[in-house]
């Protein structure tokens, strides 16, 4: 399944292939604040639509991820890191067109004591 994706002014857009009924949901310090609900995949499958040079950059604690933003709207609907080896994106699935969020299992992450 292909999903499409944005930023919230729609400056930053991708598409993300994949299915998914589940999300991450973190209670770090970041994830919490944000809000994310997080859908890990491998990074071959999420394609850039706008340029790369858009993205603003946010990293923090161990630097395993880049959060990407859009600088314009502040929307963060992605991040890049590297997994057991493998490169991966976690996308922000509140960020994806289409999805109706109560009908997505949330897996709960302890982030705040790792």
């Amino acid at each position: 399944m292909n999903h499409k994706g944005s930023c919230h002014c729609g400056q930053i857009k991708f598409e993300v292939q994949g299915t998914f009924d589940s999300a991450m949901e973190c209670n770090c310090s970041h994830c919490s604040r944000k809000g994310y609900l997080l859908w890990f995949v491998p990074r071959s499958q999420l394609t850039l639509q706008s340029s790369e040079a858009l993205l603003s950059t946010y990293t923090f604690n161990k630097h395993v991820i880049k959060h990407h933003f859009c600088p314009t709207c502040g929307c963060a609907p992605f991040g890049f890191g590297i997994f057991e080896g493998a490169e991966m994106a976690a996308v922000n699935i509140r960020c994806l067109e289409d999805v109706e969020l109560s009908s997505i299992k949330r897996e709960f992450v302890d982030g705040r004591s790792l």
